[in-house]
Order: C-alpha cells, then structure tokens, then sequence
C-alpha cells in the first residue's frame, strides 16, 4: 500500500486530539497537494496554513502524483516536455526531493515505444511502480485478434529501483499484452469461444480504442505482495500478483497466486469481461487497498467520476471475496460483491483525476481534482474541513506529524530454526500467513503448525510506520507427526452442511493434493484436485468420509455430515 497506508499511531492520534481540541473530529496535521503543471508542492495544516512548500522549476512541473515518504522526503510524477506519446495523464519522469528542495532521484521513463504516465506507487522497499503505455502498430494489433486494424496504447507496470541520481534498474514488469484473450479470429493463439469464462484475460475487443485501457492509479498491498490499478476507459479495478518473476508475469503461472501474470480479481463493469451484472463503476481512478490500521481495513476503493450521476461523483469501497492469494468466483458470473459496501458522496464532480484516503478514525480525505477542492468527511459523512486551490488538483494526501519526522524502520527479515521464525529486532510484531493476521501473534517469534507463506508486520520506536517483510515460504515437516496432529492441519466447515463444504487448505495450498469423497458403504463418489470445496447437494443426506492427499502432509481422514 502507498506510504500514507503505513501510518498508525492510536497513542499519537489522542495525544494529538488532546492537543487540538478545536480540531478533535479531524485526522493527522498535514495535507500534501500540488495543482497540476505547477512548480510548487504544499504541506498545509488542518488551519489551511502552509506549513512547508517545495519550489520547482519551471522544467520539472508536477504531473499527477505527490507523496511523503516516511521522514519527509518528497516523491513526485513530472510532466516532460516533448514526449512522443500525449494526452491526459502523461508525465514521462518521476523526481525524489528531500525536505530542503535539494534533488535525490530524477529518473525520465520514456522513449518512443513508452511513456510512463498518471499515477505512481512507492515501495517498502525503496523501489516504485509506474505505469507506462507501450506501442503497438496496426499490424501488431490485429495479429493478436482485434477486430479493428489501429494503432493502440496498452498499459504496462514496471517496478524501478534506483541506482543514481538519474539511473534506475527494471527489476520487475508486468504488460497487459501478455494476458490478452478475444473470440474473433480462430487462429489466434489468444482465441476463446467464451470471453466470460475467461475473465483472468482482457479482451482486446471490448471497446477498442488507441488508449485502450487507459490505467491511471495503481496501489500496493504488502500483506498479499499484490497490485491493484483502475482504468479510465474499462470503468474497472483489477488485481495482479507481483510475487511472480517477470517471466512469470508475462504467463499464465507462477507466484503465490499459482495464476503468473493474468487478472486475479476485477470490479466494477462485468460487461468487459461479458459477464452479467450491473455497472457500479463509471470513470474510475485512484484504486487502492484500505490500509491496516483503518476501518475496512482491506477493503478495495475507487473514485467513481460519475458514480452518482453524469455530474455527481462518490467513493466507493468494498470487499472483494478473499481466497487466501486468490478470488472466488463462479465461472461464467461476475466477481463479487454485485455492488459496493460503502458509498461517500464527494458533494461534487470531478470529470476525471481524483482520490481519497481513509483515516484510522474512520474520517475520508477525498480530492475532487477537476475542481481543485479537498475535503475531509467524517465517518457519518459530515464535512469536517475543506480547501479550494486555484487550478486542478489531480490528488491529495493527508499525514500526521510523527509520519513527517520519522524514516521508515528497515524491512524486517525472517530466519528460521529448528521449525521457529524468527523476525528482526524491532518496536512491535504481528504475524501473518498467507495474507491473514494470526490472531494473537505478536511476539517476535513464531512456530507455524501449517505449511504457508509468512509474513510478520513491525512498527518503528515511534510507532509511526508499519514496515512488512516479504513472503517467508515455509514448509511443515510431518516425520513423526501423529494422525491427529495431522488431522488438525485442516478444518472443513461447516459441519454439518446443507450441501457445500469449505476446507481451510493452508496447510498444503502450495502443494499438489487431491481429494475423495467416499459414501458411507465406501463408494467413491467425488475425486478432484486443487479444490478447497466440495458440494455435496445432489447427494442424500447422511454421513460422508473425505480423504486429502498431499505430499507436504500425506494422507488426511476427515467425516462430514450432510443434512439438507
């Protein structure tokens, strides 16, 4: 998630309401925000007052993004001059500035086959993600099935890590060319008869146009090592595994999605992919997770430009329906939920740009950008607090104070001995597996009882920031284990059921495994693999044995009862 989603302080935010009590319903103390093609940065309190402003020159004017980074350092998109691609959007050049104006990173990405543009998205790691557009010729788009013969901008991600003052290394991509799908041409080596049943892959017939999809916010979830971006012209979010290599990326396999580089989920217009299903989405920017820490946390939100209506904008959240790295869904449907969870009216419109940010206690920023105003609403959508720039604010961010003054703590590691994981020094610990918080473990060590990828969350002496580690893969060995303690890797529920029974499958997700279904006389009646379900409605009610092979774990018994 974007620095502003690793800031957490409940201690810090009393004492600050404490300290400001005219300003007790607000959140943080500083908002950052930039007009558009300008040359200056500002970090205003909750009074409006400037509290510190960045000049640039005339030659480095802002693009689109702005953020703080932990400790104050300035991160910036800037629109290049002479660039080949143009249009909405286009930037060309990220610039790193610390809190005296002084230049630490001006890295241009753009040439005549690319342009970065829109939105950026730092990382715990030091590096950022861009989104850029690639060319395509005519003849390039038609060979991959479009029925129309154009010239086309599909989007591509791209994560930089910095390696000088104007140098950067390409550590990792992803291009929507990859994972393209379309039912026009039969020679294709994309060709499908059905688009809906295909919904991982973008259909390059589904309005096609020069910019395309035309990408414009992008997000970061460390917890599930995931992206999230929204598109202008699809009216969708999307979400990608950024575990995988970038050969991975660039197929259909590989990370811990198991799914490579194509779309693990996506929101908002289920016609793109042919699905049935209303549109919530209308002109969509700014996608991103709801951060730890806040309410909802894990919630997907998007600025919906015409949410409302043709002139009234909104937020919108809600909660995609989390599988461990993957999605549910019932092929041939659309993704769920089939509408959103939460709705705040802006109170205005904004023909495209936009954000918002969601505060720990519950309050929104939300940047009506076209109309240049920043609000902060309340968590019953009363207006707290508002400014109006003159020109367009293509996004806002809001901090507090501690945020400001404090650099990140170093990403944390994980070791392990004798089956214990073991984190880095630091302030305060929360463990995680497979993307979910294990309750309760917050010690800087942990011995796992299940097979999984871990994660341990820390915060800085400050309690400022949260900082998380990567993925640690871990493998349980069973030698000597009893049939018990075995048994207990796995639980299905409910139990009993009216028909479908759901099995936690952490313990041998990362494994091949296959599942039996026996009736109560022993005959086999259901053998699959990889499916952490099974339905039993057409069967008769009763007594069923389930046996889970893997080889992490061997064999499991479990008995489920079926009562319709």
């Amino acid at each position: 998630m974007k620095n502003i989603k690793f800031t957490l302080s409940i201690f810090l935010i009393a004492c600050l309401f404490a300290l400001q009590p005219a300003k007790a319903q607000q959140w943080g103390n500083y908002t950052l925000y930039s007009v558009q093609n300008s040359t200056n940065t500002y970090l205003i309190d909750t009074n409006s007052v400037v509290y510190h402003t960045w000049t640039h020159t005339s030659a480095n004017k802002t693009g689109y993004s702005s953020y703080l980074l932990p400790g104050g350092n300035l991160i910036r998109t800037i629109t290049l001059s002479g660039t080949t691609f143009t249009g909405g959007g286009i930037t060309g050049k990220v610039q790193k500035v610390d809190w005296n104006g002084n230049i630490l990173w001006d890295y241009t990405y753009s040439t005549s086959a690319y342009c970065m543009h829109h939105d950026i998205c730092p990382l715990p790691n030091g590096n950022v993600l861009l989104i850029a557009y690639e060319s395509k010729t005519a003849a390039q788009v038609t060979a991959a099935g479009c029925s129309s013969s154009i010239v086309m901008w599909p989007d591509k991600i791209v994560e930089v890590q910095p390696t000088g003052t104007t140098t950067g290394t390409i550590v990792w991509e992803w291009h929507a060319w990859d994972h393209l799908v379309q039912n026009v041409s039969a020679t294709g080596a994309n060709y499908q008869t059905s688009i809906v049943n295909h919904p991982e892959l973008l259909n390059i017939n589904f309005n096609p146009q020069k910019e395309w999809m035309h990408m414009n916010g992008i997000d970061y979830n460390p917890m599930l090592d995931q992206i999230t971006f929204s598109c202008h012209n699809l009216s969708e979010m999307f979400v990608i595994d950024h575990s995988t290599t970038t050969a991975e990326a660039a197929s259909h396999s590989g990370g811990n999605s198991g799914k490579g580089g194509d779309i693990l989920y996506r929101w908002g217009h289920p016609a793109v992919y042919s699905a049935t299903g209303t549109q919530i989405l209308n002109v969509v920017h700014d996608a991103h997770w709801v951060p730890e820490g806040s309410p909802n946390a894990g919630y997907l939100v998007g600025f919906n430009n015409q949410g409302i209506s043709s002139s009234a904008s909104c937020i919108d959240q809600f909660l995609p329906p989390y599988n461990g790295y993957n999605y549910s869904l019932t092929l041939g449907s659309a993704y769920t939920p089939s509408t959103y969870g939460l709705r705040q009216a802006v109170g205005g419109y904004s023909s495209n740009m936009g954000n918002s940010i969601q505060l720990p206690n519950g309050n929104m920023l939300v940047c009506i950008a076209t109309s240049g105003i920043i609000k902060e609403f309340g968590p019953t959508g009363t207006l707290l607090w508002s400014k109006t720039a003159t020109g367009a604010v293509p996004q806002a961010q809001r901090y507090d104070s501690c945020y400001v003054a404090n650099a990140a703590p170093a990403i944390p590691l994980i070791s392990e001995s004798s089956g214990t994981l073991t984190a880095t020094a630091a302030t305060t610990y929360q463990w995680y597996m497979n993307g979910y918080q294990i309750s309760g473990e917050t010690n800087q060590t942990y011995t796992p009882t299940q097979s999984g990828i871990y994660i341990v969350r820390i915060t800085d002496t400050n309690g400022c920031v949260y900082e998380y580690s990567t993925g640690y893969h871990y493998t349980l060995t069973t030698t000597g284990i009893s049939e018990a303690a075995k048994n207990s890797l796995i639980t299905i529920f409910p139990n009993p059921s009216t028909g479908v029974f759901n099995f936690d499958d952490a313990a041998i997700r990362n494994g091949n495994y296959e599942v039996r279904v026996y009736d109560a006389v022993g005959k086999l009646i259901i053998s699959q693999k990889d499916q952490n379900g099974i339905d039993l409605s057409n069967y008769t009610n009763g007594i069923y044995f389930i046996n889970i092979t893997s080889p992490l774990i061997g064999s499991i018994n479990k008995k489920v009862s079926l009562l319709k």
